[in-house]
């Protein structure tokens, strides 16, 4: 059986790009760009609460640094380093090199480099600090939505929560959609180039991991505003409005942009060739409150906006 070193230095110990010393070594050292700013985040992923205990280790090595980029991108921020803390109830190589495999895969797909965690005995449970970097005073924030703005929103959110509700029973979903929903619960793709491209023009962005309506309630909440809604304008195809506005795990972007900046945003859709579709607007009005209004304009009242770890189920 190998020692935790021999596996760490086996299948965690790579060349990096940003560092001047990273895994070997009591602690990692890096360099920020000029007049950059550095952005650090972190997000644990929990066996029985985030994945479930069949998943691929090598789809769950992707996701666990994938979830971890998306919340840079919300920022605006280019990923450079990560740290890894995982606990596993065995040494099991096979499993290890499998997840190892996949969480390099993303951290190649951004030109992260991995630079240092750490390894323990216990319920299979990982833990990733995110660092990057962004031009002093560029960051998109959560509290810089304005009344008239117009709330954006990347993709086709829903996909993840309905796959798992195939995974669960709830629902039985047959190709090509299966495909589509599993490939957005096991490999979320974080919208980083979207992030970069929105510092300057959104004025507030989070991603959506909670659910769509949960994370435009902080938006709300951060900036003292209110939002409208409509169902009306959800893209095709949509699975369900309560998994489209109220499941997570999809890790697309949600952002505001003044009025103004409409066709902007259509040109930049088109560039990156990703939708983005506008949801409604930004209102003066207490913070937080969210009115959803169906296709014939009436107020629709949702029972869950999204998932909450300690709400009551």
């Amino acid at each position: 059986m190998p020692s935790e070193f021999a596996l760490i230095d086996r299948y965690f110990k790579r060349p990096t790009r940003h560092t001047v010393l990273g895994v070997g070594d009591d602690g990692a050292i890096f360099r920020l760009s000029a007049g950059c700013e550095l952005v650090v985040s972190t997000d644990m992923l929990v066996a029985g609460t985030h994945f479930l205990a069949n998943t691929d280790p090598e789809d769950l090595g992707w996701k666990s640094l994938a979830v971890n980029v998306s919340d840079l991108a919300a920022m605006g921020a280019r990923p450079k380093w990560a740290l890894l803390a995982a606990a596993l109830p065995a040494a099991t190589e096979a499993w290890i090199e499998k997840f190892a495999r996949g969480f390099f895969a993303c951290a190649d797909t951004f030109g992260i480099d991995v630079i240092g965690g750490d390894t323990t005995k216990g319920p299979r449970n990982f833990c990733v600090t995110i660092l990057g970097e962004l031009p002093t005073g560029t960051a998109l924030l959560r509290s810089g939505a304005w009344p008239g703005d117009e709330i954006w929103v990347s993709g086709i959110p829903g996909r993840a929560a309905q796959g798992l509700a195939h995974l669960q029973g709830h629902v039985v979903l047959s190709e090509p959609a299966l495909t589509d929903c599993l490939a957005a619960l096991y490999r979320p793709q974080p919208r980083v180039t979207l992030g970069l491209a929105l510092r300057g023009l959104a004025t507030a962005a989070i991603d959506v991991s909670d659910g769509l309506l949960a994370d435009l309630g902080h938006i709300l909440d951060a900036s003292a505003v209110a939002a409208t809604l409509t169902l009306a304008v959800l893209p095709e195809p949509t699975f369900s409005d309560n998994c489209y506005l109220a499941g997570g795990d999809d890790y697309e972007l949600l952002f505001t942009v003044p009025a103004s900046h409409h066709e902007e945003v259509l040109t930049l859709a088109q560039t990156l060739a990703l939708q983005i579709t506008s949801l409604g607007r930004i209102e003066a009005g207490p913070a937080g409150q969210l009115t959803v209004l169906d296709t014939a304009d009436q107020p629709v009242n949702f029972s869950r906006c999204g998932y909450d770890h300690f709400a009551s189920r």
